[in-house]
Formats: structure tokens, sequence, C-alpha cells
């Protein structure tokens, strides 16, 4: 089967083209001029030149011939200077993918989203079924993937495009080239920048367990569903441990408070953002996400579509390994 995959040379989307080459899929990607391809380097890709928010690209020519399409291409990041682009890019690109799907006919989108828009039960843990509060959003990203996702579903309903939603909670491995924010926790730690902690939480989860689930999302996944592609609820002290465990370095002890946070950050944006025209290391909306612990329920994703549950400890060694083969760790 030919398969139709944007955001290939990104953290996931690098990822899941191994694994669907490895299954024998042919793979047609969509990538940005410009863009950084070492993530893709030496893999056997039908490469489409093209930007999600460029007009001149005929999707409905770019996707000819393939079976399925996955939408992994996004703009991932607490902080941007220009809102307008990731609204452009995380909701009208993904507009303009899913109308070329349909007149294409295709058989099957995956689309990927976040575990932010899941909504947390009574008990604090996220599940597929509950709906997400937008009020509760903090930050352009999260609102915007919250929209994608609402549009992506509408275009089952109203259009009967055949859709299935994968929500990854926090991948951790090799090839988060950017890094994500995620990704570069990690970074400061081997860095040692990492001084302090807040008090919070979320669930990881090994990228290429990620990667897999959006193929069984396409092999197994019914339509109209969303699946939460996660492993372990990790406090973030006890995440810090599991580095601390994988790399010798010990892990920072002084927990933060978030309204310390919270105004480090407010400096940061301003002074970084506003002053030197830079992207600040601490981001207002992250921080305001962490207030609280974003633990989920990933039963749904491993009973439907057989989702790995590989050692959360051996993907974080994987990614200490790349960020440190790839030259992200600075000293010893």
């Amino acid at each position: 089967m030919k398969v139709f995959v944007t955001g290939a040379t990104g953290f996931i989307g690098s990822n899941l083209v191994r694994v669907l080459l490895a299954r024998g899929y042919t793979v047609r990607a969509l990538v940005r001029d410009g863009s950084n391809r070492k993530n893709i380097e030496g893999l056997d890709l039908d490469i489409v030149s093209g930007d999600l928010n460029d007009e001149r690209l005929n999707f409905r020519e770019a996707m000819r011939g393939c079976e399925a399409v996955f939408h992994t291409a996004a703009i991932y990041s607490f902080w941007t200077p220009d809102s307008r682009q990731v609204f452009e890019t995380n909701v009208r690109g993904t507009e303009r993918l899913l109308v070329a799907a349909f007149e294409n006919g295709i058989g099957k989108v995956v689309y990927t989203s976040t575990e932010s828009t899941v909504g947390m039960g009574e008990d604090g843990i996220g599940r597929e079924e509950i709906v997400i509060d937008r009020a509760k959003l903090h930050g352009q990203y999260k609102r915007t993937k919250h929209l994608a996702e609402t549009n992506v579903l509408k275009m089952w309903r109203d259009k009967g495009l055949p859709v299935v939603v994968v929500n990854p909670t926090m991948p951790i491995g090799a090839h988060d080239i950017k890094p994500t924010p995620t990704g570069q926790v990690i970074v400061d730690f081997l860095n040692h920048r990492m001084p302090a902690y807040v008090n919070t939480g979320m669930n990881v989860v090994d990228v290429e367990d990620v990667a897999m689930g959006h193929v069984l999302a396409l092999e197994k996944g019914r339509i109209g569903e969303r699946y939460i592609l996660g492993n372990k609820n990790v406090s973030f002290r006890e995440m810090l441990n599991i580095l601390e465990d994988v790399t010798g370095i010990k892990a920072p002890r002084f927990n933060m408070p978030l309204w310390v946070a919270l105004g480090a950050a407010c400096t940061d944006e301003f002074v970084s953002g506003r002053v030197l025209r830079k992207s600040p290391r601490i981001q207002v909306a992250a921080v305001r996400a962490a207030a609280k612990r974003r633990y989920h329920d990933c039963a749904k994703a491993v009973r439907e579509l057989g989702l790995p549950q590989s050692p959360v400890e051996g993907a974080f060694a994987k990614a200490v390994q790349w960020f440190r083969d790839n030259g992200y760790v600075h000293g010893k």
C-alpha cells in the first residue's frame, strides 16, 4: 500500500516512516523546501516538495495514487513570534489536506493530534471520551490543535471522510531533531541547565511505540475514534530520577514553586522574545500547562490497537544516546 505522510522530517514523522517502510508500505512524503532532512537521509521515500501553507501546492495531485494519509505535520511550540503562522499551519493547512483527501477518495486518514485535547476525569485521569474545556487550553499550539482535531472529526460526521485520531502523550526517543519541548528538558538535563523542577506530572511513551500506534490505527483503528498513544504516568521528579539512573547525572532536588517558574517565564518571554527576538527557554504556556498533572489511561489503544508498551526507561536511554551522538550535549 502507498501512503502519504506529512511531517516526515519531524520527531514522530521520521519514526513513523521507518515503521512504515519496515512493514512493507510505500511512502510518499511531503517535505518543506529548506527543511532539515537529516532525519530521513538514506530512507527509500518518494519525496514531494511543498508546504501546508503553500496555496500553489496541489494536494490532490501530490497524494494521487495513495490509499491512506498520515498527517503528523504541525508547528509544535509553546511560544512563537507569529501566532498567525501557527493557526495557518495547524488549522488551515489541515483543512486543505482533508479536503484533498476527501476529493481523492482516500481510504483512511490518521490525524496526529495531542494529549492536550483530551479531557480529564474527576479522578484526574484523561480518557478519550472526555471532552476538554477549550478555555482551559494554554497557548496557541494547544488551541489550534484542538480546533484542527474538531474539524477533522467534523469532516467524518458531515462528509463521511474516514478518519482516525491519535493523541500521543509525551514521546521520548531518537530523532527529536528540533527538539520538542519534552526533548529540550532532556537536553537541558544533560547540559546541567536544570537547577530545579516544578511539581507536575505527565504520561510518557517510547516514540517508536507512538509510531507503531499510528500504523496500527490505520490497520485496526475504528473510524471516528480517538486513541491515546501513551504508556506510563510519572511525576516530573520521577522522570528526572529516570534520567539520573540512565546518565549518572544528579537530578535537581529543589522543587520550584509554580509562581516562581511563572515569573521567570514572563521575564524570559519579555527579554528573549520581545527584546532579543529569539525563542525564550522558559515559556509561559508551558509553565501554565504544568500547573496540573496530565495523567492518562491508555487502555483503549492497548486493547483495540495492540499498542506496544515498551519500558520508558529504554526510551529515555535511546533519547540520551541520540542527543549525545548528534551534538546536543556540550562538555561532559
